[in-house]
């Protein structure tokens, strides 16, 4: 039985370093998926450079989506709004991506263990045996963090990193879109729907969402080329805007506002206040090699 740790990939070496060296005890090989295209449509260079992970090489797995899917929706022929079609096609980038990785998982067994994070989500094993664990599918409960490592939107639980076995694995997207109730036995619904499930474990205290540790430029980059690359483009935010976000310790974000609301959701007129923590709440590598890192820790009073 191995664990076997996927992300899709954009261009995040700095975290991705920081993942080999926190899971490197727990995880037998890495799977890191990028393609050659953004989520946006846009053809973008290759980003991920082995050569930097000398130490680690022989258990990352590199594969590259090389073309867009077939079934992209041409907003010249649809009776859709733009920027519907826009997140629609984005959503089936980020379906071809992730489930690119399946070709690769095909060889292993049943019994392993899948892991799948996006790229700034790493999962905390140094508590949770997952060999040992009999449930189904696992959801790790994350701190979300902001700009710098040590500032975080507190008292907000984020279910990025999921884990099921091989065999339980249908899609990486199915496994994503895990909802995070535990349902009753008796719940038939369970049976038809891929995202609800009876045997199901949390993990408290279940790693890091280290979201956003770029400069101002590559946060602006990264949220005009993400699946939400139209709403951000409504919101009129600037690197000027991201500079003073940082600086003031806000996202311009209401995660807890209703979705459909995009006002109320995201503009820059919001100012949902970042708490800097302690390192207790850290990992260990991280605290670890702080002075490695310091650019990316807030050090202001």
């Amino acid at each position: 039985m191995r664990i076997i740790d996927c992300i899709t990939y954009f261009d995040e070496p700095m975290l991705f370093e920081l993942r080999l060296n926190i899971l490197d005890n727990y995880v037998d090989e890495f799977i890191v998926c990028e393609a050659k295209y953004t989520h946006a449509g846009i053809k973008k260079k290759l980003n991920f450079d082995i050569s930097k992970y000398q130490k680690f090489s022989k258990k990352i797995k590199y594969i590259v989506v090389e073309g867009e899917p077939d079934s992209l929706i041409d907003p010249l022929k649809s009776n859709k709004a733009e920027n519907v079609v826009f997140r629609i096609n984005a959503q089936k980038r980020i379906h071809h991506q992730r489930e690119f990785m399946l070709n690769q998982l095909r060889n292993y067994d049943a019994n392993d263990w899948i892991i799948y994070s996006d790229s700034d989500e790493i999962p905390n094993l140094v508590n949770f045996d997952l060999k040992e664990c009999k449930n189904k599918i696992v959801l790790f409960n994350q701190s979300l963090f902001y700009y710098k490592f040590n500032l975080t939107l507190d008292k907000y639980n984020w279910f990025g990193s999921k884990a099921c076995k091989l065999k339980h694995l249908s899609t990486i997207t199915n496994l994503r879109n895990t909802k995070t109730k535990k349902y009753n036995w008796w719940r038939l619904d369970t049976f038809f729907k891929k995202e609800k499930y009876i045997n199901l474990k949390i993990v408290e205290n279940g790693g890091w969402h280290f979201t956003e540790i770029k400069s101002p430029e590559k946060i602006y980059l990264k949220h005009k080329n993400d699946e939400h690359h139209d709403e951000f483009d409504l919101t009129g935010i600037s690197i000027g805007d991201i500079q003073d976000m940082i600086k003031n310790r806000y996202i311009p974000y209401n995660h807890k506002a209703d979705k459909k609301d995009f006002s109320k959701r995201w503009n820059k007129n919001i100012k949902v206040k970042l708490l800097k923590i302690n390192d207790d709440r850290l990992p260990s590598y991280l605290v670890e090699n702080r002075e490695k890192y310091s650019l990316w820790f807030d050090n202001e009073n």
